[in-house]
């Protein structure tokens, strides 16, 4: 009995002990950044560190981060990068899935590493060689201002959203490391299998065919089963849509008139044309 006391009292003290600590801020908070990069969900989380007057990046030991030497890129148990399908960076094909991001500075080029085994953490004594998924070099860029607290970034998008760089940036210094999706097969898959059993997709398929220059004969095919369906004609939107495959295709004449029924229709929407009046104008201008 006496020993059940002293059990539940132990315990007692240890949850209260618990909930009294004091909750302060962590000298490198945790931060996360997301992007979606074509169908690809990129992630990097890490621990941000603060230059707080110290010399980072140099020759040397007074140097925070001698050259030379693997860095955890980050503070505590390093940065981790995850990417939800296969990617290549720099020029390496990477599996989905999540690695260690570590780094060697150097004056003018760092190597940028991802290290498969996370059970290491930042522990760089225990980088191996062969959990090492990509060694890639980059230069460095020198900034005009300093950045107080390392940020990593997904940055530089491409237009067609099949490129991005991975950027770090600490102090004066910012490295970048190009990565490439691929999600054409993805998107033909679904092409095929959707629009069988959902017509709405025609219109995202002729889109998507128009966009990134495949066939547009297909194109227009799909987007003429779409507008033929119900009041789907009435779609201004769409309509253009119609009118700018048709002008890719050379087809100015068939281009023209649909461009000027698209007009029709946006002038007889009740919630206005959201600027597709004007769009058909420029077209119909560009045609002539």
């Amino acid at each position: 009995m006496k020993k059940s006391i002293l059990t539940v009292l132990a315990s007692f003290f240890f949850i209260a002990g618990a909930m009294s600590q004091i909750s302060t801020p962590q000298a490198s908070p945790a931060g996360s950044v997301y992007s979606k990069v074509g169908l690809t969900d990129v992630t990097i989380d890490y621990f941000r560190p603060k230059v707080k007057g110290r010399k980072i990046f140099g020759e040397g030991k007074d140097y925070l981060q001698p050259y030379g030497e693997t860095w955890r890129s980050g503070a505590n148990s390093g940065s981790k990068l995850t990417l939800s399908t296969d990617v290549q960076i720099a020029g390496t094909k990477v599996p989905a899935g999540e690695y260690l991001i570590f780094t060697v500075p150097g004056k003018d080029e760092w190597k940028f590493m991802l290290y498969s085994d996370l059970s290491i953490g930042g522990n760089v004594s225990a980088y191996d060689k062969k959990n090492e998924v990509v060694s890639a070099t980059v230069k460095p860029t020198k900034l005009g201002q300093k950045v107080e607290t390392l940020t990593f970034n997904i940055a530089d998008i491409s237009e067609d959203n099949t490129s991005a760089n991975i950027q770090l940036a600490w102090d004066d210094v910012s490295i970048k490391v190009p990565m490439k999706v691929e999600f054409d097969e993805v998107v033909m898959k679904e092409i095929a299998a959707k629009t069988k059993v959902n017509p709405t997709n025609y219109i995202v398929a002729a889109n998507y065919y128009y966009n990134t220059g495949k066939d547009l004969n297909q194109a227009l095919e799909w987007v003429n089963m779409y507008l033929a369906e119900g009041d789907n004609s009435k779609q201004f939107w769409n309509v253009h849509l119609k009118a700018q495959i048709l002008a890719k295709m050379g087809k100015k004449k068939e281009a023209i008139e649909t461009a000027k029924k698209s007009i029709e229709a946006a002038k007889a929407s009740p919630q206005g044309d959201f600027g597709y009046v004007k769009r058909n104008e420029d077209l119909i201008a560009s045609l002539k």
